[in-house]
């Protein structure tokens, strides 16, 4: 998710290929309920060769998404629980990002949800992919989470209502997935792994699932290399369970040691980036020498220097996908900046999302060109 900057090891990949083709008719299945993982085919054991992983991407259309939380939920935790799930905001919200020519959306899922309830948890996440399958948006999975916010941070998860956002801060209720605290906590980790294997063993072929975000930021909230046992035991449990889909995790500035595992364990290579053209070109070129396809999972601060009227048309020449930060302004409170105060007044620019919570644009000029640049069918930006 958002953090505070930091400095950028440069790592990796080099190849712009053009993906083609879009998702068939076959890809979209009606039914909200999540079947079993079917067993039909070999599925790879191991990280996928760099042929498999473009063989897999040239068969996607240009990813262009968003991440999303609805405006209604402060965290994951309200975003998930049976007594907040909001299918109706969520379906009108979806709506919007289709509406930009989106074709994708990036979601956090939150693990003490489906440790208190994990048949009603599957059962949500079935009707949110039946809502974004029918506004043409696949959906990448984000399993566990490292960032915490607010003041104090909330560093675990909890049930039941959940602290209200605090004015003039970005994310100030929001907790990570499992928690800090059973990052490091070996006994907490066979819950830990039945959650991966149970939610990538039951969706793991899905065609609504574009892929696995296995776990985002680890290392941040100061818990540096101490995530690094957990990134590397996620990717294997997550292989264990068969997925058809790739297995990513992005380097996002974060413990160098983390960066270069995440990089070496994913089947495609992701990546965060909030900054400038030049500075989103040159992270380009640099993960490009991988070999692998590329995809920024996490992009667009408008304070840090990004820009939707260069920077979208950039990814698209690139044959990169990309997931902006934000869609609705809500209950995350994602127009403040990650270094905003308690208490800061609402800002003239906002640092992320582009539309407010009753649908009005943020800024007309924005949308119109990401429908420019989503509605050209060549990848010539």
């Amino acid at each position: 998710m958002k953090h505070q900057p930091v400095p950028w090891t440069m790592l990796a990949f080099l190849v712009a290929v053009l993906p083609g083709g879009a998702r068939g008719a076959a890809a979209t299945q009606d039914t909200t309920a999540i079947a079993p993982a079917e067993s039909a085919g070999l599925l790879p054991q191991g990280r996928w060769t760099a042929q498999q992983a473009w063989n897999w991407y040239r068969r996607q259309p240009w990813i262009a998404g968003f991440n999303y939380v609805p405006s209604t939920a402060c965290n994951t935790t309200e975003f998930w629980s049976a007594e907040t799930f909001d299918a109706q905001t969520i379906d009108r919200e979806l709506a919007w990002g289709a509406g930009l020519g989106f074709n994708s959306c990036r979601v956090f899922v939150q693990y003490l949800v489906w440790k208190h309830e994990p048949g009603g948890l599957k059962n949500r996440l079935g009707k949110f992919l039946a809502l974004a399958d029918r506004h043409g948006l696949t959906v990448t999975l984000v399993l566990f989470d490292d960032c915490a916010f607010g003041d104090p941070p909330q560093t675990e998860p909890y049930l039941g209502k959940q602290r209200d956002p605090i004015p003039g801060m970005i994310a100030p209720s929001w907790t990570p997935s499992p928690g800090l605290r059973a990052v490091t906590d070996r006994t907490a980790w066979p819950d830990l792994e039945k959650y991966v294997k149970d939610l990538v063993g039951s969706i793991g072929r899905d065609k609504r699932v574009l892929m696995w975000d296995l776990y985002n930021e680890p290392g941040n909230s100061g818990m540096g290399n101490r995530s690094l046992p957990l990134v590397e035991a996620t990717f294997a449990w997550a292989r264990a369970a068969g997925p058809s889909q790739p297995l990513t995790m992005g380097p996002w500035g974060g413990p160098a040691e983390i960066s270069r595992r995440q990089m070496e364990l994913s089947d495609v290579i992701s990546f965060h980036f909030y900054g400038n053209y030049d500075g989103l070109r040159n992270q380009i070129a640099s993960y490009k020498k991988q070999l692998r396809p590329v995809i920024n999972t996490e992009w667009m601060a408008r304070l840090q220097g990004s820009r939707w009227e260069t920077d979208l048309p950039l990814f698209k020449r690139e044959a990169v996908g990309c997931y902006s930060w934000g869609l609705v302004n809500g209950r995350t409170q994602c127009q403040f900046a990650w270094y905003h105060k308690r208490g800061t007044p609402e800002p003239k620019v906002w640092f992320h999302d582009l539309f407010h919570a009753d649908g009005r644009p943020y800024d007309a000029k924005e949308l119109e060109a990401i429908r420019k640049t989503t509605a050209r069918k060549a990848l010539d930006g």
